[in-house]
């Protein structure tokens, strides 16, 4: 609105011609009002174009109009000001309101007390608010300009741009504005004014990148409407600041104008230019150009990503700018999708439709094939469905080559620059064969997607190229002989299989018995009878005796060819070389027979280990009678056989009328676990007739598997009850502690230190005792009852102790004689282990 009004210094010059000078009091009884931002009134604090300029005293009526014409721009300066200011201080109160639960009232005195408490002003805390909840590239750019050290200090070179105290509240009220704007002029007009103005630019210009290659003006800044006229349309190939960056694809700088492509306004703003091109999805669709009236200074890198942010924010609004008319039946993206696939349907030469796929940065990975026309002929003969729908890189992988297929499409995709080749190499890889040929092609973008077309040239010597390499693959050559006059002719295949030079003479149907092997002739006489006598296609295998000894084994397939009176006129098959498949289909039977020797050695090793096992310790074993205890045994194997473990438990009565209490468990599974368990479990029997105490006995134990075993590991917990005094002396070796039951109420015995077994030469264990009464059970296990893969070892031993409380109650109630053994057996029912690993289970009553 302001660019249409008349500069004020015009009219006080045109003034100061025309009447003498008005009293000064005439034009200082104007009102200077200012537009005040509602509510808040923190608008004032946001920086715009500069401080505000109070025009002086105008002679006359002209003077008064220049007066009030420069006292209603500031107006509307401070109202555009307070609307863009208001709008971010809106936002802010929206998140504080969803984050708060609290109403908009609420929510503005929090804002306004927050900024007074950390001594900002309300839109410097807003512009802070939205970048912590919006994560976006505002927020990073506002991020590097802190890590970079914020602003020049006081008395550093000035010829750079000054900084802002806040680059994010002047991104951020610039954003506001572009949301509001309602075309492409205003969002330069809101990006200049209160992004680039702080830092000395002068204009700014959005171009918007066309399929073509051109460049068409979608809004300005800081230029005149006759130069913004001017320069409306770029047309394709003409260099400029905005098609430098398209071309590079990043950022570019020229110092001057005179240094670089001419530009729009280069008499008006003839100092640095930058050019920052923009888009989605590696699509650029623009490019945002900031001109300076001077030059400048290198741009720090947090500046540089300010106006990469400023460009992003360009491109949004351009994405979301209308292209069609209010009240159009179909959306503009349908109606332009539905005209490119027409366009495409309608070529004469193959096409295809190309749309990107993006990874999750936003950049191209790769090009989904989305549509090809009826014409469309794949150059390595595969159909059109094995191609629709793939990627580009999926159906021609060598095109990411350097300067192939792949880099071409992301070019024109990324610039918009047409291409065009009369000599373009594609490359096919079939069955890891790459097939190559030469095309006429063309891409050009439409929108986000690409368009290929290519025409081959040699169709015909494609196809057989083709053929080619496919017999070569197969190893597989032709052959036709003509009945009527006995010539027979080969491809040069055939000549390489039989070993024979390409000049010798080739071997006639009659003649095939006489190469093969004569185990073999019989089937080769089946053969020919099949073909010649009863006029059917025929197959068969056979070995081929080459002149240099070498056998192949060699398939020949053949059909008969009949005139129009039925007469057999030729024959025309294919030999292919099986020799390769011959000799894998005898490694895989002979690997097959090893395999089966192998599992039937395993299952042999798995049967004497789970015997082995059973003789030791049987599954079910009754309960034993002992001096002063009652000892029940459950003992339960892997669900698999190759599961077989080293689970073992001992109670026997010592010579010292002592009683030895044991269970432990050796690392591993299958025959050693099992010879390792029955090493344990004797050597302690005999070390514990010695009468040392259980630490003793698991030092000396540790010893033994050591020293004694073969790399075993093994966890044991060993007790000897006195039942003179009802005492038991304990020790573990790396086992789970027992859990003691007394009176209704379950715990875990607190736990004694001890490594397991066998991981150190010397070790030293911790001895405890307990003081057991009549009436209470000692439970000793294994981890295979407890153990899960989806709970710590805590929460199990948990789940034990309640399970054992629920277990002890629900034997009691059912009146059992055997309360012990119905207990034992609720345990192994609803243990909740999901490793399939055998367990053990002890329990001990005292009498």
């Amino acid at each position: 609105m302001s660019a249409d009004l008349p500069a004020s210094g015009e009219l006080a010059a045109d003034a100061a011609a025309e009447t003498a000078a008005a009293p000064a009091e005439t034009a200082g009884a104007l009102p200077e009002t200012a537009g005040p931002l509602p509510e808040s009134g923190a608008a004032a604090e946001l920086p715009l174009r500069g401080p505000r300029r109070t025009a002086g005293p105008a002679p006359g009526v002209l003077g008064r109009l220049a007066s009030t014409v420069e006292r209603l721009r500031r107006e509307v300066r401070e109202a555009q000001a307070a609307a863009d200011g208001r709008a971010l201080i809106e936002l802010a109160k929206g998140i504080l309101i969803g984050r708060l639960t609290c109403g908009p009232a609420e929510a503005e005195a929090q804002l306004a007390a927050l900024a007074e408490r950390a001594n900002v002003t309300v839109l410097e805390l807003a512009a802070d608010i939205i970048n912590q909840a919006a994560q976006d590239g505002i927020a990073d750019t506002a991020r590097e300009f802190v890590a970079a050290g914020g602003p020049a200090p006081h008395g550093a070179d000035r010829s750079a741009p000054a900084e802002p105290v806040s680059p994010a509240l002047r991104l951020r009220t610039a954003e506001a504005a572009a949301m509001a704007g309602d075309d492409i002029h205003t969002v330069a007009r809101s990006v200049l004014d209160h992004a680039l103005a702080p830092l000395d630019a002068g204009a700014a210009v959005i171009w918007e990148a066309q399929p073509d290659g051109s460049l068409r003006l979608a809004g300005s800044a800081g230029f005149t409407a006759e130069e913004a006229a001017r320069w409306h349309y770029v047309p394709p190939g003409v260099p400029t600041p905005a098609r430098s960056a398209l071309t590079a694809r990043d950022l570019v700088r020229f110092d001057s104008v005179a240094s670089g492509p001419p530009g729009i306004g280069r008499r008006q703003l003839t100092g640095t230019r930058i050019a920052v091109p923009a888009g989605f999805g590696g699509r650029l669709t623009c490019v945002l150009e900031i001109c300076w009236a001077a030059r400048t200074a290198e741009q720090p890198p947090a500046v540089l990503r300010q106006f990469e942010a400023l460009a992003e924010l360009c491109a949004r609004a351009l994405e979301s700018a209308p292209e069609i008319p209010p009240g159009a039946l179909i959306p503009a993206a349908d109606a332009r999708l539905r005209e490119l696939l027409d366009l495409v349907d309608g070529l004469h030469d193959p096409g295809l439709l190309l749309k990107p796929l993006l990874d999750d940065r936003g950049a191209v990975a790769d090009f989904l094939i989305s549509h090809v026309n009826t014409r469309f002929v794949d150059f390595a003969g595969r159909p059109a469905a094995a191609v629709a729908g793939a990627t580009l890189l999926e159906a021609y992988p060598l095109s990411a080559e350097p300067g192939g297929l792949f880099q071409l499409v992301e070019h024109v995709h990324a610039t918009g620059e047409p291409y065009r080749s009369a000599n373009l190499g594609l490359t096919a890889l079939i069955d890891d064969v790459p097939l190559t040929t030469t095309a006429e092609a063309a891409l050009s973008r439409h929108g986000d997607h690409v368009v290929c077309v290519w025409r081959t040239r040699d169709e015909s010597s494609r196809v057989a190229s083709l053929l080619q390499h496919a017999q070569r693959l197969g190893r597989i050559g032709g052959f036709e002989e003509d009945l009527r006059t006995g010539a027979a002719t080969w491809n040069e295949t055939v000549f390489d299989l039989y070993g024979l030079p390409p000049t010798a003479p080739p071997v006639t149907l009659d003649q095939l018995a006489v190469h093969c092997h004569p185990d073999d002739r019989h089937a080769i006489g089946r053969f020919v009878r099949t073909l010649l006598h009863h006029r059917r296609p025929a197959d068969t295998a056979f070995r081929l005796n080459r002149p240099d000894g070498v056998v192949r084994h060699i398939r020949i397939v053949a059909e008969p060819v009949l005139d129009q009176w039925s007469r057999l006129t030729a024959v025309r098959g294919a030999y292919q070389d099986v020799s390769a498949q011959h000799w894998t289909e005898v490694a895989l039977a002979a690997t097959r027979e090893q395999l089966a020797h192998t599992e039937e050695q395993a299952a042999a090793r798995n049967r004497l280990a789970l015997q082995l096992q059973h003789a030791i310790m049987p599954v079910g074993r009754g309960p034993l009678d002992l001096t002063g205890l009652r000892i029940a045994v459950r003992y339960r194997p892997a669900e698999k056989d190759h599961m077989v473990g080293g689970d073992w438990y001992d109670a026997v009565t010592l010579p010292s009328k002592r009683i030895l209490l044991c269970v432990g468990d050796v690392a591993g599974h299958g025959i050693e676990a099992a010879t390792g368990m029955v090493a344990l479990r004797n050597a302690l029997r005999g070390l514990a007739a010695t009468g040392s105490g259980p630490a003793q006995l698991l030092g000396w134990l540790n010893n033994v598997t050591h020293h004694l075993t073969d790399h075993v590991t093994a966890t044991a917990v060993c007790a000897l009850y006195d039942p003179a005094d009802r005492t038991l002396s304990w020790a573990r070796a790396g086992h789970l502690p027992p859990v003691l039951l007394r009176r209704g109420r379950a715990e875990t015995v607190p736990p004694l230190g001890g490594i397991l077994l066998g991981a150190l030469a010397d070790a030293d264990y911790e001895e405890g005792t307990l003081q057991l009464e009549a009436g209470d059970t000692l439970m000793m296990y294994t981890d295979g009852l407890i153990e899960r893969k989806d709970r710590t070892l805590q929460e199990s031993l948990d789940g034990l102790v309640a399970l054992t409380e629920r277990a002890f109650g629900a034997a009691r109630d059912a009146r059992d004689p055997a309360p012990l053994e119905r207990h034992l057996d609720h345990l192994l029912t609803h243990s909740s282990a999901d490793t399939d690993d055998d367990t053990c289970l002890i329990g001990i009553q005292v009498c």
